[in-house]
This record gives structure tokens, C-alpha cells and sequence, in this order.
């Protein structure tokens, strides 16, 4: 009996183009070997381990001869390649349409009424990088208290204040503001709240970002765990991205490897249950900045410290290693890109060496842990757990 999944995302980790990438101008991305390429390869022992490099399609990665888990490769389903998309697929969810993005900027319609509803001027308002924003436009912000209102190629509505100018919880009141306008056809994925600290010339963002997802338009699978009173931690973003629906209980964390500290304590303190963790570093701070040496480093770092959370597991634990999208670091521009997405699977219970193949869809993650649990079905999906048990 499995008593414990521990669901890890590595946020942007794709391995490869989907094929409708083209319909995203994607052609060509990997997001993981093009970053082992780049640094003349990569040391992930224990990922490869499990089987990271037997994964179909996979480039420039190890291949060991006897794997301890199953492995495989996800298409998503859904229409986008973005953070909430893939997330809600995991549990169920299949957006068709798109979430909209604003690549010239908000209308003006919506920017005049934000500045009437928060009695506060606008700057900004365009497609920015969240670091050149501050070095542009925070000197600015910290003289004059307006609020820094800018998006990426992402469905994101990010407000951007000097925590001396605007304290936190006003700064979350005009995130809440901005969350109940952003409605119809302009319902973003995500307002962001992005608080930063310093002087001009050293500007740099605080830990205290806080994201007002949309709520998944019908239950996922964390509302049918948390119906047959499976427990969920979540651990990072993830409360945010579902909006603390279905979340038992929930940390914040300031970098990845906080993330595996903050989930290797939920393994000590809640022994059944789903622990569903996603490290963002890698598409934060690495991926939309186009830094593939530091991206191969935390690639690297995480397999260490995976170590620690594989010694840690119980008999009746199993683990998911899994990406949203991707996040190309060596591609042009700082979108997210089109791309597959690996999956590992390791615990007692499980077999060893098994393909598990190249599933459509995240949904069958999602539909494989209420089968664990035996809860509810979701709507979409395919449990493939027969598949990998022993």
C-alpha cells in the first residue's frame, strides 16, 4: 500500500519540442540538452539513476544500464506553456483556449481603472524583464510612490513596489484589486505581487512575491484528495498557483534548495498524504534569463540534494519527478517553450527499468495519485499506476 506521494516539479525542465511547437515559435528548443550541451555535460547521478537518460528523445544526458524507477515523457494536452496551464493539467484540468498575454502592454482601459480603484499612478505597462524593470523604472517608483504595472510573454499582471514606499499588505491589497478587475477576456493566469528592497543601481526583489492565481474552472485532483481526506502540502508556489484549494496545509520557500529543505520536513512530519513541491528557480531565475550555466549548476544541485530526499523515503512512499513546460536557455527571446516534459518514478513499491512510454497529456499524473489514494476520478486522464507497480 502506498501511504505517500512526493510530487517534485522542476519548473521548465522540458526536453524537447513538442510537435505543434511551431504554432509557438518553438521549433528546435530543449531546454535540457541544450543545457547539457552548453556545459559540456551534466552531473545528475541520481536523476540518471532512475532513468533520466533512457527517456525517449532525450539529448546529452547518461544512460545507466540498470535503472531503480520508471521513466517516461509527457505531451501537454492543453492549448499554452505557461506555469498555471501546466499545473492544472497535472491535476485535471485542459485549458483550450489560451490564457491572454499582453505583448504591447495592458489596454488603457484597464490601467485607468486600476489607477482609480488603488488612487495610484501606473508606470511601466509593458513586456519586461522583473530585474530591468527595477533598473528602469524603481528609482522612479521609490520618488514618486506609483506602482510598477508590467507582464512578460507569460498571463501575468505583476505589480512591482518598494517595500519602504508601499508596505507589503497594501501592496497585496492592490494585487486583490487588481485580481477581481482582471476578469472575462482579460482573465489573466496570475496577478504577482513583487516587492523589492535597495537604493538605485542595487535594486533586488524580496521573498514576499505572492501570486493570485485564477481558480481551476472545475475540481482537481487536490479537491478529490482533500474529499476523501487525503492530506496536500504544498510546498513553493503551488498554493498560490491553485489559490490554497484543496491545500491542506502550505510553506513559501526563497530558492530551490529551501524548497527540498521545506519538503524533506513535511517527509519527517506528515507520513502519508501528497507532498507537491515545485522549484522555481530554474525557470525565475535561470530560464527567462537566459542563463544556461547557472541553469546546468541548479540542475546539478538538485541531484545532489535528491539524494537526501531518496534516503529519506519510507517503504510505502513513492516519488514523481516532472516539469510544467519548458524554458529554453539558449533560445532566442525569454518566453517559456513548447516542449515535452521528462518524468521519473521512484519507491518500493515500484517496478524497476520499466518505459513507461510517452503519455498525452499531465492529467494522467493527476488521475494515477487519486487512484493511489483511491479517491474520486477527475474528468481527464488515464491512471498508468497499474503500469508501474510491482
Amino acid at each position: 500500500m502506498i501511504k505517500r506521494v512526493i510530487l517534485i516539479i522542476l519548473d521548465s525542465v522540458g526536453m524537447g519540442a513538442l510537435p505543434d511547437a511551431d504554432k509557438y515559435g518553438d521549433v528546435g528548443a530543449d531546454t535540457i540538452g541544450h543545457v547539457a550541451k552548453f556545459n559540456g555535460g551534466l552531473k545528475l547521478p541520481n536523476m540518471e539513476s532512475i532513468g533520466l537518460g533512457l527517456i525517449e528523445g532525450i539529448q546529452n544526458i547518461n544512460k545507466v544500464s540498470d535503472p531503480l524507477g520508471c521513466y517516461g515523457k509527457f505531451y501537454e494536452a492543453s492549448n499554452g506553456k505557461d506555469t498555471v496551464t501546466g499545473h492544472w493539467e497535472m491535476v485535471g484540468v485542459k485549458s483550450e483556449i489560451p490564457l491572454p498575454t499582453y505583448p504591447n502592454g495592458f489596454p488603457a482601459e484597464i490601467i485607468k481603472e486600476f489607477e482609480e480603484k488603488t488612487g495610484r499612478k501606473v508606470i511601466g505597462n509593458k513586456p519586461a524583464s522583473g530585474t530591468e524593470i527595477l533598473d528602469e523604472l524603481g528609482e522612479e517608483q521609490l520618488k514618486t510612490g506609483s506602482l510598477i504595472v508590467y507582464t512578460s510573454a507569460d498571463s501575468v499582471f505583476q505589480i512591482a513596489a518598494h517595500e519602504d514606499i508601499i508596505p507589503i499588505e497594501e501592496l497585496y491589497k492592490y494585487c486583490e484589486i487588481a485580481r477581481n478587475m482582471l476578469t472575462g477576456d482579460n482573465a489573466v493566469a496570475r496577478v504577482i505581487a513583487r516587492p523589492y528592497l535597495g537604493e538605485p543601481g542595487n535594486f533586488s526583489r524580496t521573498s514576499n512575491r505572492k501570486d493570485y492565481a485564477l481558480l481551476p474552472p472545475h475540481a482537481t485532483a487536490l479537491d478529490k484528495l482533500q474529499e476523501s481526506g487525503v492530506k496536500v502540502m504544498a510546498v513553493g508556489k503551488i498554493e498560490d498557483i491553485f489559490s490554497g484549494k484543496g491545500i491542506y496545509s502550505a510553506v513559501h520557500t526563497k530558492d530551490n534548495m529551501d524548497g527540498v529543505d521545506k519538503t524533506l520536513d513535511y517527509m519527517k512530519t506528515e507520513k502519508d498524504g501528497l507532498i507537491f513541491t515545485n522549484l522555481v528557480d530554474f525557470d525565475m531565475k535561470w530560464g527567462h534569463r537566459n542563463d544556461a550555466k547557472s541553469y546546468g549548476k541548479g540542475l546539478e544541485d538538485f541531484d545532489v540534494r535528491l539524494k537526501e530526499i531518496m534516503q529519506n523515503m519510507e517503504s510505502d512512499d513513492i516519488l514523481f519527478i516532472t516539469a510544467d513546460h519548458g524554458c529554453d536557455p539558449t533560445y532566442p527571446g525569454t518566453d517559456h517553450t513548447r516542449e515535452y516534459v521528462p518524468f521519473l518514478a521512484y519507491g518500493e513499491p515500484l517496478k524497476k527499468g520499466y518505459n513507461l512510454g510517452t503519455k498525452v497529456g499531465f492529467f494522467n499524473m493527476g488521475q494515477t495519485i487519486c487512484d493511489i489514494f483511491n479517491s474520486e476520478k477527475i474528468i481527464n486522464g488515464d491512471s498508468f499506476l497499474g503500469e508501474i507497480l510491482k
